[in-house]
């Protein structure tokens, strides 16, 4: 009895010992794998959630400790009853995934009619999952029917007889293998290029080939070399990539949110890191700057700009560009030769040309906008291996690329024909004269004039004298030689037409701003401060004593200031779009704020604010960081404005105390607003919070926008907390935007707004979390102290001021 249990024991274990192939009498149930000869990759029922509900049959990998799938068989049809899955060979020789009575959800189909019985699976150490004969006839392979991933050796067949031939698909969600809707595939309209579509819309393209065959990368610090290679056979165009030998293991995956990653396994951090990253901005999406317009990806902030001899259409740069000036369809037109840039898309190739032949093909049709042109590889293109491209009208999706990309030959009017020698003279005489004329009369006015203009000097020096006494008494000033720009009132009152009401352009608890237009023609905003403004005399000095210290691409810029009796001004630069909050808050101008330009405003106000804590030689809190006081240029490009509440902090100085709090509620920290305590994690608070307002487009203290819900913070948070957060976003943005991107901008203003200062990152990592979307983010805390309460709030435009406690707060006005 003891030989027959012990007989049994071997027995069982002989069958649930984990083998590299499936044959006819061993089927594969639940709890069984499959496990390649050396154990890289091992294949079996696994589910994405903890539930165990509902079972799928992949390949992940074997050796690795997260697991990591990289081929579904049953995607679209998972397993509802596990107990009677079965995976097994039928007599038929076909792979066959079934469950409760017979019930097929999957097949993997024999189309070799002959080759004999006794067919296996087996699981090679490459990934691929083979069946096949004994004489070792394949019948059917998994390299053959991709899903989400690409693995070293799978070759992606973009073209069959001229047709898209496949595709890989993402998954549907993070823990839903099903067919997502993402796709990479082959161009349908050419040979030369790759296409990432959301559903059937064009989402990112690779670009024209170049001529490339085979392109390497190499990684140092594991010495693994990355090769892609793109086979042409005729009828069929492939693309794979493989690697070098002992590499840690690598992949090609499309994840459901459309980003497009290489990745490899970091062996000491036990997880993947990002080696290829697409897209990876925003502005790199299809078409995304419009016609003519281009991304610029060469530079440290990539964004849209127009082709060179093309200015914005309109406003919002996502339109597209147009001309400068007119084609002419002149023979004399000039190409001018762009670097670096990823060819638009929509082109007409030519063939058998050459570089010569390819130009004059687009010098001699008036409708051609630009041309390119390489020599292909003879394994691309078989036969006649140039590649002359040419564009008709419009050049849409275009990028320049740092140290890549090819030259791209734009067509520009000739601004140098020559004229008739009688359209020559009929300018030149008349100018001659009136030049003559011009010149009398400037010597009268000169001759006149220097003695006024003596006087003028005379009283500009008297006054800069003044101003420089009177902003010496700043401490923040105090021993320090600053050059401060100075201007003479007249010259304000003259570019203001005497502050004339139809020159402002808003008013504010300090007083008004005016349009004024200086000497030379350059446009400025003038603040006037109001007279009987007691608060606002420190708030001038204040003011005029930092910006004159601080230079930044994300600040305003000071023109010059001016005192005049009992008058106070400041002279800004004009931004003619004026605040975020007109945008923001507007709903007949909100559209025109789209996801990238939306993004970029948070990037530039928190590297503005970088700059403010870390990057100039001061520390400076701004202590009243909100929409208002981020202006925006005629690029949207935002610049943080109203210094006259910030401090500066020296040495090792971390937070200071005040007993006259100063600033916005809603937009306060709360040890700012209830102790009085500020630091640079009071500016971080502010800006998690100007954040969520601009992903939402909702006040921070909108109450009656968010029904059920006392504030925005509290909204943001039971979204954030019930996996909701894609529920915070605007509804003029709810389309074609990258949620991953979105999500994470809102989960980095959850840490910005914790209670406790210490929890709260510092701008420098914000800025770091903003521009790496592949650096993990720690899970944020709940915000409590602020949770709860709903501080009743009346309509108000100016700063009110509590003269009990010393609180001056700005009052938010719902729209």
């Amino acid at each position: 009895m003891a030989l027959v249990t012990v007989f049994m024991l071997v027995f069982l274990i002989s069958l649930c010992k984990s083998d590299d192939q499936l044959t006819p009498a061993k089927p594969l149930y639940p709890g069984d794998t499959l496990i390649s000869d050396g154990g890289v990759f091992a294949l079996g029922f696994f589910s994405p959630t903890k539930s165990n509900a509902t079972l799928y049959v992949g390949i992940w990998y074997h050796n690795i400790s997260q697991r990591t799938v990289v081929w579904v068989a049953n995607r679209d049809n998972p397993i509802t009853a596990p107990s009677s899955a079965m995976l097994f060979i039928s007599n038929s020789s076909e792979l066959v995934l079934s469950e409760s009575g017979g019930h097929t959800l999957w097949k993997a189909r024999n189309n070799i009619s002959t080759g004999g019985s006794g067919a296996t699976v087996v699981l090679l150490n490459s990934g691929n999952l083979m069946l096949r004969f004994p004489n070792g006839t394949v019948l059917w392979q998994s390299f053959d029917h991709l899903t989400d991933t690409i693995l070293p050796g799978m070759k992606l067949l973009l073209k069959y007889n001229g047709q898209v031939a496949q595709r890989i698909f993402s998954w549907k969600g993070p823990d839903d293998p099903s067919t997502g809707n993402f796709s990479l595939s082959g161009d349908p309209e050419s040979d030369l290029q790759i296409f990432l579509w959301n559903g059937t819309s064009p989402y990112w393209r690779s670009g024209a080939w170049n001529g490339a065959l085979v392109s390497a990368m190499y990684q140092s610090n594991t010495s693994t070399i990355m090769y892609q290679t793109i086979i042409n056979k005729g009828n069929s165009i492939y693309m794979m990539y493989s690697v070098s030998d002992d590499s840690p293991s690598m992949r090609l995956t499309l994840d459901y949110t459309g980003a497009l990653r290489m990745l490899i396994w970091n062996s000491n951090l036990f997880a993947w890191s990002v080696l290829i990253n697409g897209p990876t901005y925003a502005c790199g999406s299809y078409a995304s700057c419009g016609p003519f317009g281009y991304c610029d990806a060469s530079e440290a902030f990539p964004s849209c700009k127009c082709l060179d001899g093309f200015k914005p259409d309109g406003l919002n740069i996502s339109r597209g560009c147009v001309r400068k000036e007119k084609m002419k369809c002149s023979y004399g037109d000039s190409f001018l030769t762009m670097s670096g840039m990823k060819t638009p898309d929509k082109f007409l190739y030519i063939r058998n040309r050459s570089f010569d032949e390819c130009m004059e093909e687009c010098r001699r049709n008036c409708s051609c906008t630009a041309y390119a042109y390489a020599n292909l590889s003879s394994a691309i293109m078989m036969g006649d291996t140039s590649r002359c491209l040419i564009w008709i009208r419009e050049l849409v999706d275009m990028t320049k690329i740092s140290g890549g990309g090819e030259n791209l030959y734009l067509r520009l009017p000739n601004s140098n024909a020559v004229k008739k020698e009688s359209d020559v003279l009929k300018i030149v005489l008349p100018v001659i004269a009136s030049l003559l004329i011009f010149t009398c009369i400037c010597v009268v006015w000169i001759c006149k004039s220097r003695a006024f203009m003596l006087g003028k000097r005379q009283r500009k020096e008297i006054q800069n004298k003044f101003m420089v006494q009177y902003l010496s008494a700043s401490n923040e000033l105090r021993d320090e030689n600053v050059d401060f720009p100075f201007v003479v009132f007249e010259d304000v009152v003259t570019a203001t037409d005497n502050f004339s009401h139809y020159n402002m352009l808003g008013k504010g608890g300090f007083g008004k701003v005016y349009k004024g237009i200086l000497e030379g023609g350059k446009e400025v905003a003038v603040k006037r401060l109001s007279k009987d403004s007691g608060q606002g005399i420190e708030e001038f000095r204040n003011e005029v004593v930092l910006i004159a210290r601080l230079q930044h691409r994300n600040l305003v810029k000071l023109v010059g200031c001016c005192i005049h009796e009992d008058e106070k001004l400041l002279i800004y630069e004009y931004l003619p779009n004026k605040s975020l909050d007109a945008f923001l808050f507007d709903a007949s101008r909100k559209t025109v704020l789209d996801w990238p330009k939306r993004f970029k405003i948070i990037k530039g106000v928190a590297r503005g604010l970088l700059y403010l804590h870390q990057d100039s030689r001061l520390t400076i809190i701004h202590r009243d960081l909100k929409a208002g006081n981020i202006l925006l240029d005629a690029e949207m490009s935002p610049k943080i404005s109203d210094f006259g509440m910030a401090r500066i902090f020296g040495g090792n100085q971390q937070q200071e105390n005040t007993t006259r709090v100063v600033g916005t509620y809603g937009y306060m920290s709360p040890e700012y607003a209830m102790e009085g305590v500020f630091s640079v994690k009071s500016d971080i608070y502010s800006f998690g919070i100007l954040l969520l307002e601009i992903i939402s487009g909702f006040r921070i203290s909108s109450p009656h926008l968010i029904i059920g819900f006392p504030n925005l913070i509290a909204y943001s948070w039971s979204l954030w907390k019930d996996g909701n957060a894609r529920d915070l976003v605007d509804s003029s943005i709810v389309e074609g935007f990258p949620l991953h991107e979105v999500l994470r901008c809102i989960h980095i203003a959850l840490l910005c707004i914790q209670d406790h200062p210490d929890d709260r990152p510092l701008m420098s990592s914000v800025v770091f979390m903003l521009e790496n979307n592949t650096a993990p983010l720690p899970q944020p805390k709940q915000p409590i102290y602020f949770l709860q309460k709903n501080r009743p709030i009346e309509d108000a435009r100016e700063n009110m001021e509590n003269s009990v406690n010393g609180v001056s707060i700005t009052a938010l006005e719902g729209r």
